[in-house]
């Protein structure tokens, strides 16, 4: 039997209890795209090291587990275009909601934030469209 789902559970529940630190510690919620995006537009120079931190972090702890694990498997498509297009797509994405998974779907929906909650319905939603469309529709992935 596949343990997939395991790892997935164990997965959100340490970015859940991430994002319950983050917010007791900082007052702030954790949103992966905001972090970043002060990052990179500068309005986040006050506390770059700590958005420094959390971006290393994003890279450097999945490394270390792939590497305890012998590797990682993905089914991530070698197109290097339809990644391109697919990362841009999730930037502009998580600028237009004002957010992304982390900070609507995980803090948001656990604050009893209606915009939260409205925002990952959506993204939800458009994520089951997309594949129906992708996959079934047009067979590209």
């Amino acid at each position: 039997m596949h343990i997939d789902w395991i790892y997935g559970l164990i997965g959100g529940a340490i970015i859940g209890i991430a994002g319950a630190i983050f917010l007791l510690f900082n007052a702030r919620i954790m949103g992966a795209s905001g972090i970043i995006g002060g990052l990179v537009d500068g309005s986040g120079k006050s506390d770059w090291q700590e958005r420094a931190a959390m971006v290393a972090g994003l890279f450097i702890v999945p490394g270390i587990v792939a590497l305890l694990m012998g590797g990682a498997q993905t089914n991530v498509t070698g197109n290097l275009v339809v990644l391109i297009a697919a990362g841009l797509l999730v930037g502009v994405g998580t600028r237009l909601a004002n957010g992304c998974t982390s900070g609507h779907g995980v803090c948001g929906i656990s604050r009893l934030s209606l915009r939260g909650i409205v925002a990952t319905g959506f993204y939800i939603g458009a994520g089951g469209l997309s594949v129906v469309i992708f996959k079934h529709v047009l067979g590209v992935i």
